[in-house]
C-alpha cells in the first residue's frame, strides 16, 4: 500500500486549515449503538487497498450482525482536502483514515473523538513506537492510531556489486560512500540513487535520525539548528554533488532495471520487481540502510485511522478501529492483498513477518528497518511547514544555499508555523 508522501498534501493544509472552525461545537447524540447501523469509512489510498479494509469490516459485521461498515475510497492527491471540508461541516465519514498526521490536525479543530474515552490508548503496547507517538497529539490526545506502516529501504544489484568485489551491501555512511568509489571503479556508472523522498523532507529524514538529529526536540521546538542536521545535510548533499546520485527521481525499480547498482525506494516496489523486470529475478536483493553515526534508523510512513467527533455511532467505530489491530483483522486484510499482490504492513511489528504481503526474507527486512524506525513528527504546524523545509533542502543540495544557511531557513519556518 504506497503512502504518497505528506509533502504533497502540506500546500492543501496550509490553504485550508483556517477554514476548519469545529471546536466548540456541540456534542452529536449518540444513536443506540444496538439498533441497526451503517459507518461510512472514507480511506485514503486506492480502491484495492479499500477492497483489503472492507474484508476486515465484512469480518466485523460477521461478529456484529447489526453493524455495517462500508469503506470508500479517497485518493491521496485530495484526500485531505475532502476529509477538511467534512470536519468543516460536520457531515462526513464516521471512521477515516489518511496521512498519519492528519487526525491530530482535525483532532485539534475538534473534528475527532480523542480515543482515550473508548480505551483505544491501550493499544499502544501492540503498536510500533515511533509511529504511536507520531500518531499521538503533542497533549496526549489519541485522535488517530496508526492503520499500516510503510517504510524505506536499500535495494540492490548483487550481480553488479560482486562485479565491483564487494561481498554484500553497505552497512554505514562510510562504507556506503566507499562502494560507490568502488562501483564507479569498476565501470558502474549509476552507482547510488533515491527513489522515495529524494530532494524531499523524507529522503533527509533518514540521514537526520541517523546523524542523532530530529526535526523537534520532544516538547515540539524546531531543532534544526543542531550539529547533527548540519552534518546530516552535508553528507545527504555530498551523496549527489561528489557522490552523482541523481537529482532526477527515478523509480527505484526502473533504476535497478536500467543498471543503477543501490536505490533507496520504498517497500512498495518489493512485491512488483520479479514481475515486472523479469530480466532482474536473481539479481536484487534488499538490506536495511546503512548506520549513521548515532545508528541505523529509517523513516516510517502509514496512515493513521480514527473516529469523528460528529458521528452518532463514536463508540461503534472505536470498537471498529480496536478491531483492526485483532488477529483475524490483520489476516484477513493481509489476505485480501495478497490476492491483488500489493503492499501491506500491519501496525503491530509482531505481525511484519506472517502477517504482511511480503516473502519471509523481504518481511524479515522491513521487521529489521522498523524496529529501529522514526515517523514524521506530529507537532504544531509541521504540516504546514514541510514543504518549505523541502525547498530549503533543495536549495543546498542544487547549490543555492549553503548548508547552514538551508537548516536556518528551514527553522524559521518551522517556528513561524508553530504557534
Amino acid at each position: 500500500m504506497r503512502r504518497t508522501p505528506a509533502a504533497c498534501c502540506t500546500i492543501l493544509v496550509a490553504a485550508l486549515s483556517a477554514a476548519c472552525a469545529t471546536s466548540g461545537q456541540k456534542q452529536t447524540q449518540q444513536a443506540d449503538q444496538n439498533a441497526p447501523m451503517t459507518l461510512s469509512f472514507w480511506s485514503t489510498g486506492g480502491d484495492d487497498e479499500t477492497a483489503t479494509f472492507q474484508k476486515a469490516a465484512d469480518l466485523y459485521h460477521q461478529k456484529h450482525p447489526n453493524v455495517t461498515v462500508k469503506v470508500q475510497t479517497l485518493s491521496w492527491d485530495d484526500a485531505y482536502a475532502k476529509l477538511l471540508a467534512a470536519a468543516t461541516s460536520r457531515t462526513g465519514p464516521d471512521i477515516l483514515s489518511g496521512g498519519m498526521t492528519w487526525t491530530i490536525q482535525f483532532g485539534a479543530r475538534g473534528a475527532m473523538v480523542d480515543l482515550r474515552e473508548h480505551g483505544i490508548d491501550a493499544l499502544k503496547g501492540q503498536a510500533q513506537p515511533a509511529q504511536w507517538e507520531s500518531a499521538v497529539s503533542p497533549d496526549g490526545s489519541v485522535y488517530g492510531v496508526p492503520l499500516d506502516m510503510s517504510t524505506m529501504t536499500l535495494y540492490y544489484r548483487t550481480d553488479l556489486l560482486k562485479e565491483a568485489g564487494l561481498d554484500g551491501p553497505p552497512t554505514t555512511w562510510q562504507e556506503l560512500v566507499d562502494d560507490i568509489g568502488k562501483l564507479k571503479a569498476a565501470g558502474v556508472k549509476k552507482p547510488y540513487s533515491q527513489d522515495w523522498g529524494n530532494l524531499d523532507w523524507i529522503g533527509y529524514f533518514n540521514y537526520l535520525y541517523q546523524a542523532g538529529g530530529a526535526f523537534y526536540t520532544p516538547d515540539c521546538k524546531p531543532s534544526l539548528n543542531t550539529p547533527q542536521a548540519e552534518r546530516a545535510l552535508t553528507y545527504w548533499v555530498d551523496l549527489y554533488r561528489k557522490h552523482g546520485a541523481p537529482t532526477a527521481t527515478v523509480e527505484g525499480s526502473d533504476a535497478l532495471d536500467t543498471g543503477t547498482a543501490m536505490v533507496v525506494a520504498g517497500n512498495w516496489i518489493a512485491k512488483g520487481i520479479d514481475a515486472n523486470k523479469p530480466k532482474l529475478k536473481g539479481k536484487w536483493a534488499m538490506a536495511a540502510l546503512p548506520a549513521g553515526p548515532a545508528g541505523p534508523t529509517t523513516f516510517i510512513g502509514g496512515r493513521a485511522i480514527g473516529v469523528t467527533s460528529y458521528s452518532k455511532y463514536a463508540r461503534t467505530g472505536a470498537d471498529f478501529v480496536r478491531f483492526m489491530y485483532s488477529d483475524e483483522a490483520i489476516a484477513a486484510v493481509a489476505d485480501e492483498a495478497r490476492k491483488r499482490n500489493i503492499s501491506y504492513i500491519p501496525p503491530r511489528p509482531d505481525k511484519i513477518v506472517g502477517g504482511s504481503t511480503f516473502t519471509p526474507e523481504q518481511a524479515q527486512v522491513f521487521a529489521q528497518a522498523i524496529s529501529t524506525g522514526k515517523a514524521a513528527p506530529g507537532c504544531p504546524g509541521w504540516d504546514e511547514s514541510a514543504s518549505d523545509v523541502a525547498k530549503q533542502l533543495q536549495s543546498a543540495i542544487l547549490g543555492k544555499s549553503d548548508v547552514r544557511t538551508a537548516l536556518t531557513e528551514a527553522a524559521k519556518v518551522m517556528q513561524r508555523n508553530a504557534g
